[in-house]
Order: C-alpha cells, then sequence, then structure tokens
C-alpha cells in the first residue's frame, strides 16, 4: 500500500478530544443506566420456563398475551420463533411446578381459542444455572480483556496495550449501556455477541496500531499526532469496507434471520459501529494522550552487535 505523507492525511486527532467528551458522556449514561435499570436478563441468567409450541396457522401474539394472563401466567413472553405459526413463550421462575403440570395447564389455556396447539419443547432453567451463567460470562469476559492486555503488550508496548483496553472497555460498556437504556433481552446469545464485539473491534485497533509503529519507523518528519492522522487514513479503507460488509450481514439476520436472534444481530451491529469509531478515536487518541512517541517503537539497538559482524 502507498505511504501518503501528513499532508495527505485527514485531521482525525483535531476532533479526539470532542471524540473523547461523547465517549465519556456516553460511558457515564451507560453506567448510571446499568446501575440504576440494569440489565433486562433473559431466563439463562435469571431463571424460568421456555416452551415452544406449534399452530397450522398464523398465531395472534397479542391475543395469546391476553389468554396466559387470565390463566395465571403473568408476565409472559410470547414472541414468534422462525415462523407466524411457531410461538416461543418464557415464563418467570416464579411458577413453581412440574413440567407435565405445567406443560399441561398451558395447553389448556392456549386450546381455549379454538385453534391446533402442538406442543414440541419445554425447558427449564434453576435461578441456579443462571447465577452460573451470570458469573462465568463476567469471568469469559474479564479473561479476555486480560489476554488482550498481555497480547498487544508483548506486540507493541505498554502504552498502545492500554490504549487497546481502554476502548474494549468503551465499547462493551457502551453496548451494554444500550442494552439497559431500551431494556433489551440480554439473555447468552448477547453475551456471545458482545464477546465477539471485543474481538472485531481488537483487530481494527490492531491494524490501526500496526500501521501506527511502521509509520512512526518511516516518517522522520512530523510529530506523533501526524504520524496517527497519517496511519489512520491510510487504513480508513480497509477499515470502512470491512464494518460495511459485516452490518450488511448482520442487517440481513436481524431483518430476515427470525426473533429468536433479533438480540444477537443487534447487539453485534452496535458492536460493530461502536468499535469502528473506538479504533479510529478511542484507541488512537488513547496512546496520544499518554504520550507515546518515535523513541518509544524505534527498534532497540543492542551495543556491540555490529563487533559481532566484523571478521
Amino acid at each position: 500500500m502507498k505511504i501518503l505523507d501528513t499532508t495527505q492525511s485527514i485531521d482525525f486527532m483535531s476532533k479526539g478530544k470532542l471524540a473523547l467528551i461523547m465517549s465519556a458522556f456516553l460511558i457515564l449514561l451507560s453506567l448510571a443506566s446499568l446501575a440504576t435499570r440494569g440489565l433486562n436478563l433473559g431466563i439463562d441468567f435469571t431463571g424460568g420456563t421456555l416452551v415452544e409450541v406449534g399452530y397450522n396457522e398464523s398465531a395472534d401474539l397479542s391475543q395469546l398475551r391476553s389468554t396466559l394472563d387470565a390463566a395465571g401466567f403473568d408476565g409472559a413472553v410470547v414472541q414468534h420463533f422462525g415462523t407466524s405459526r411457531d410461538v416461543l413463550i418464557r415464563l418467570s421462575p416464579k411458577i413453581d411446578e412440574g413440567t407435565a403440570d405445567l406443560s399441561s395447564r398451558i395447553l389448556q389455556a392456549l386450546e381455549v381459542n379454538g385453534q391446533d396447539v402442538n406442543l414440541r419443547r419445554v425447558e427449564f432453567v434453576g435461578p441456579q444455572i443462571g447465577d452460573e451463567l451470570t458469573e462465568d460470562g463476567g469471568l469469559a469476559m474479564l479473561a479476555a480483556l486480560f489476554g488482550i492486555l498481555i497480547y498487544v503488550y508483548f506486540r507493541f508496548e505498554i502504552r498502545f496495550s492500554l490504549g487497546a483496553i481502554i476502548a474494549l472497555i468503551h465499547d462493551v460498556l457502551i453496548t451494554m449501556g444500550i442494552f439497559s437504556v431500551f431494556q433489551f433481552e440480554f439473555d447468552l446469545t448477547v453475551l456471545a455477541a458482545v464477546l465477539a464485539v471485543i474481538g472485531y473491534s481488537l483487530n481494527d485497533t490492531i491494524v490501526v496500531y500496526d500501521r501506527i509503529r511502521e509509520n512512526f519507523r518511516k516518517m522522520r518528519k512530523g510529530s506523533s499526532k501526524d504520524v496517527i492522522n497519517s496511519s489512520i487514513t491510510q487504513t480508513l479503507a480497509r477499515t470502512m469496507v470491512t464494518s460495511l460488509t459485516t452490518l450488511l450481514v448482520l442487517f440481513a439476520l436481524f431483518m430476515f434471520g427470525g426473533e429468536i436472534i433479533h438480540s444477537f444481530s443487534l447487539a453485534l451491529i452496535i458492536g460493530v459501529l461502536v468499535g469502528t469509531y473506538s479504533s479510529i478515536y478511542v484507541a488512537s487518541s488513547s496512546i496520544l494522550m499518554l504520550g507515546v512517541s518515535k523513541a518509544d517503537l524505534m527498534p532497540v539497538e543492542v551495543e556491540g552487535a555490529d563487533l559481532d559482524g566484523m571478521p
């Protein structure tokens, strides 16, 4: 790829402070929402019962909700599963009865409408399992961030490592904050999406960091800010093409993938957008604020290395 000089680069870092202020506002908003409203956890975490039923014709979800409420299943979440004839019912863990009795009650309630109902599966998740999943999910996220910290430290430099972690924490908090503000359901698929966002965002950040390191060694003129601007400009086309093609797939999944993966695809859409922004502004602005310079990335010359090559 052709190396651009600083006169051809876009001055991204001139908006660096404004971007950091906006990011700080979004992070504070996310933390406030997570502390006050929390996440709308699915039954994977809270425990409960999952019931899948099938109809011979399209099912009216609003009517089904009213029927279940009248039968004593308060707060049941009813949604289509794949097609309009397939319905997924999520019941809160408050209902304390055997699976067989619960299945019979649900079928009796749904058959009141005069439609033939086929019970396909009933799954129960205990609250203890939900607690274990919550703990394991949090530990998985912390382990991923710690591993990334070590990896970037050995590949680049400690300030690059800190910048990458700042960008990743930024992405995770904002993604989870949006789910908290709008109370989108947060289940295991969303947790998997958040972990995938960490990998996606890190990949973008590493590409930018690698070009920054290369340009620090090649560009003899210009400040650290000029080098970073030039590096982001050179990788911008790759970043945009990768993000746009990924978003096309995710929007297709969101629109046509069915209700069951809406939260998963939505989390990835948010994560890709936020991750693309953070790799350009947050990660790069962080290392600039931490004072990275050319001297930090120049190869270390070993004393006496020239003498070793003499006859």
